[in-house]
Protein backbone atom coordinates (compact mmCIF):
# COMPACT_ATOMS: atom_id res chain seq x y z
CA UNK A 1 0.00 0.00 0.00
CA UNK A 2 1.09 3.18 -0.79
CA UNK A 3 2.36 5.44 2.34
CA UNK A 4 2.03 8.71 0.61
CA UNK A 5 5.39 9.23 -0.19
CA UNK A 6 6.94 11.04 -3.04
CA UNK A 7 9.26 7.71 -3.78
CA UNK A 8 5.64 6.27 -3.89
CA UNK A 9 5.03 8.03 -7.19
CA UNK A 10 8.17 6.26 -9.25
CA UNK A 11 9.11 4.07 -10.67
CA UNK A 12 12.62 1.81 -10.09
CA UNK A 13 15.36 2.37 -7.95
CA UNK A 14 17.26 5.27 -8.91
CA UNK A 15 15.69 8.29 -7.96
CA UNK A 16 17.36 10.08 -10.56
CA UNK A 17 16.44 7.65 -13.12
CA UNK A 18 13.17 7.08 -12.19
CA UNK A 19 10.33 7.86 -14.64
CA UNK A 20 6.99 9.41 -12.90
CA UNK A 21 3.96 6.78 -12.06
CA UNK A 22 1.66 9.35 -12.81
CA UNK A 23 0.41 11.37 -16.38
CA UNK A 24 1.35 14.82 -16.96
CA UNK A 25 -1.74 17.13 -15.93
CA UNK A 26 -2.96 19.49 -18.56
CA UNK A 27 -1.25 22.36 -18.99
CA UNK A 28 -3.98 24.02 -20.67
CA UNK A 29 -8.17 23.48 -19.50
CA UNK A 30 -9.14 24.93 -22.61
CA UNK A 31 -9.90 23.95 -26.54
CA UNK A 32 -6.73 22.41 -27.04
CA UNK A 33 -7.44 18.87 -24.80
CA UNK A 34 -7.69 16.20 -26.34
CA UNK A 35 -8.50 12.37 -24.68
CA UNK A 36 -6.55 9.22 -25.41
CA UNK A 37 -8.78 6.89 -27.75
CA UNK A 38 -7.77 4.52 -26.07
CA UNK A 39 -7.35 4.71 -22.03
CA UNK A 40 -9.01 8.46 -21.84
CA UNK A 41 -6.52 10.42 -20.38
CA UNK A 42 -6.29 14.11 -20.99
CA UNK A 43 -3.53 15.84 -22.06
CA UNK A 44 -3.05 19.01 -24.07
CA UNK A 45 -2.11 18.04 -28.17
CA UNK A 46 0.98 19.28 -27.57
CA UNK A 47 1.72 17.25 -24.31
CA UNK A 48 0.68 13.98 -26.27
CA UNK A 49 3.35 15.11 -29.01
CA UNK A 50 6.11 15.65 -26.47
CA UNK A 51 5.63 12.90 -24.53
CA UNK A 52 2.82 10.27 -25.50
CA UNK A 53 0.20 8.30 -23.57
CA UNK A 54 1.77 7.64 -20.44
CA UNK A 55 -1.08 4.14 -20.38
CA UNK A 56 -0.10 3.37 -24.35
CA UNK A 57 3.75 3.83 -24.89
CA UNK A 58 3.02 1.31 -27.62
CA UNK A 59 0.85 4.04 -29.48
CA UNK A 60 4.27 5.77 -29.99
CA UNK A 61 2.46 9.39 -30.08
CA UNK A 62 5.70 10.82 -29.19
CA UNK A 63 7.71 9.65 -32.26
CA UNK A 64 5.16 10.11 -34.92
CA UNK A 65 3.14 13.06 -34.70
CA UNK A 66 0.23 11.76 -37.17
CA UNK A 67 -0.42 9.20 -34.28
CA UNK A 68 -1.89 12.22 -32.24
CA UNK A 69 -4.30 13.35 -34.25
CA UNK A 70 -5.20 9.58 -35.00
CA UNK A 71 -5.17 8.66 -31.09
CA UNK A 72 -6.73 11.02 -29.37
CA UNK A 73 -9.86 13.17 -29.54
CA UNK A 74 -11.10 16.86 -28.53
CA UNK A 75 -14.58 15.46 -28.61
CA UNK A 76 -15.60 13.72 -25.36
CA UNK A 77 -17.33 15.01 -22.20
CA UNK A 78 -15.87 15.31 -19.15
CA UNK A 79 -13.06 15.21 -16.97
CA UNK A 80 -12.17 13.32 -14.02
CA UNK A 81 -8.48 13.57 -11.80
CA UNK A 82 -7.75 10.13 -10.19
CA UNK A 83 -4.91 10.14 -7.68
CA UNK A 84 -5.36 6.86 -6.41
CA UNK A 85 -7.03 4.74 -8.82
CA UNK A 86 -6.66 1.32 -7.46
CA UNK A 87 -8.32 2.47 -4.70
CA UNK A 88 -11.17 4.75 -6.17
CA UNK A 89 -14.99 3.77 -7.02
CA UNK A 90 -15.35 5.82 -9.73
CA UNK A 91 -12.16 4.45 -11.71
CA UNK A 92 -13.23 1.34 -11.20
CA UNK A 93 -17.13 1.74 -12.24
CA UNK A 94 -15.12 4.13 -15.39
CA UNK A 95 -12.63 0.78 -15.57
CA UNK A 96 -9.71 2.60 -15.65
CA UNK A 97 -8.73 1.43 -11.85
CA UNK A 98 -5.66 -0.15 -13.70
CA UNK A 99 -4.41 2.79 -15.16
CA UNK A 100 -1.87 5.69 -13.70
CA UNK A 101 -3.09 8.92 -11.74
CA UNK A 102 -4.39 11.54 -14.08
CA UNK A 103 -7.02 13.00 -15.45
CA UNK A 104 -9.37 11.20 -17.79
CA UNK A 105 -12.52 11.32 -19.29
CA UNK A 106 -15.60 10.37 -18.77
CA UNK A 107 -16.48 9.13 -22.21
CA UNK A 108 -15.12 9.62 -25.68
CA UNK A 109 -17.51 8.60 -28.84
CA UNK A 110 -14.95 8.04 -31.25
CA UNK A 111 -13.42 4.55 -31.95
CA UNK A 112 -10.02 3.50 -32.17
CA UNK A 113 -8.79 3.43 -35.99
CA UNK A 114 -8.83 -0.29 -36.99
CA UNK A 115 -5.17 -0.16 -37.48
CA UNK A 116 -4.29 0.69 -33.69
CA UNK A 117 -6.61 -1.46 -32.46
CA UNK A 118 -4.76 -4.12 -34.46
CA UNK A 119 -1.39 -2.43 -32.16
CA UNK A 120 -3.31 -2.92 -29.22
CA UNK A 121 -3.62 -6.58 -29.70
CA UNK A 122 -0.09 -7.31 -30.84
CA UNK A 123 0.92 -5.67 -28.24
CA UNK A 124 -1.56 -8.28 -26.06
CA UNK A 125 -3.50 -4.75 -24.92
CA UNK A 126 -7.10 -4.87 -24.51
CA UNK A 127 -9.32 -2.14 -26.52
CA UNK A 128 -12.79 -2.07 -25.77
CA UNK A 129 -14.08 0.32 -27.97
CA UNK A 130 -17.02 3.09 -26.30
CA UNK A 131 -21.04 2.08 -26.15
CA UNK A 132 -23.12 3.15 -28.47
CA UNK A 133 -26.29 5.27 -27.27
Amino acid sequence: MASGKRSDYFRGDEEDDRAPNFAQIPTSFGHELRACLRCRLVKTYDQFRESGCENCPFLEMEKEHDNVVNCTTPNFTGIISVMDPSRSWSARWLRIGRYIPGCYTLAVSEELPEEYQAICADNNVQYVPPKRA
